[in-house]
């Protein structure tokens, strides 16, 4: 299991869970194999593409300095005229990083040897209970650091609404949705631990379908057959 600080999930908006990220106790016989979150700095950079924002009022902030220069202002008051506007730009790059960080904050991934669990939601908090019977392939996107996003793609019949999932989506898979955990520190350890639970379940019955419990609270490449999934691309 990660060493996920649950401390991070102890505000009003979770108390109703019964266990960190689960709608309920894990049964008897069902073993908790990791927990973990996306990291605030990566959803803000993958999800939210804050750096090719930052890039773009960037341009705009250089064009509007060289367009007051080329008017006739002098360098001190282009430069001065930019700066006034600067804010304006660093308050959407401030809103786009609060965004990342409502997600990380209210995202709360699950494994265990029978299914995986996800509690999303900044507003609606929604648990997706989806067993491992029901996975029918899985993609792994890593960085060096081993960090990064995993895709699942569930069996024929099962089907998550990609509004619903957002943004724990693999993007553009509108179609056929895939859930996707995404930017989470040990995702490299995650897809063995999922590829070992997998394939020990194939001797079980698959059992159970994909299933949610909404509670408000008070307050690439094709993806890969589990069994060669720690052969997956990198990010």
């Amino acid at each position: 299991m990660s060493g996920l600080d649950h401390k991070h999930f102890s505000g009003p908006e979770h108390g109703w869970e019964p266990e960190p990220g689960l709608p309920e106790r894990l049964p008897a016989g069902e073993t908790l194999l990791w927990q973990g979150a996306p990291e605030v700095t990566r959803v803000a950079q993958r999800v939210f593409h804050i750096r090719a924002v930052a890039l773009y009022f960037g341009v705009l902030l250089l064009w509007k300095l060289l367009a007051d220069w080329h008017d006739g202002a002098s360098p001190a008051d282009a430069l001065l005229g930019t700066l006034k506007v600067l804010p304006l730009p660093l308050a959407g790059l401030a809103m786009l990083y609060g965004l990342a960080a409502a997600v990380a904050r209210t995202t709360l991934y699950t494994l265990t040897d029978r299914r995986l669990v996800m509690r999303i939601g900044m507003v609606l908090t929604v648990t997706y209970n989806i067993p491992l019977g029901q996975v029918a392939a899985a993609d792994l996107r890593a960085d060096a650091d081993g960090a990064g996003d995993l895709s699942l793609r569930l069996v024929d019949g099962q089907r998550i609404a990609y509004a619903h999932l957002w943004p724990h989506a693999r993007p553009w898979r509108l179609a056929r949705p895939e859930p996707m955990l995404r930017c989470v520190a040990d995702a490299k350890r995650l897809a063995q631990l999922l590829s070992a639970a997998w394939a020990a379940r194939q001797t079980a019955p698959a059992g159970g379908v994909v299933s949610a419990t909404s509670v408000t609270p008070d307050a690439g490449q094709a993806a890969l057959p589990l069994d060669r999934l720690a052969a997956a691309r990198p990010a």
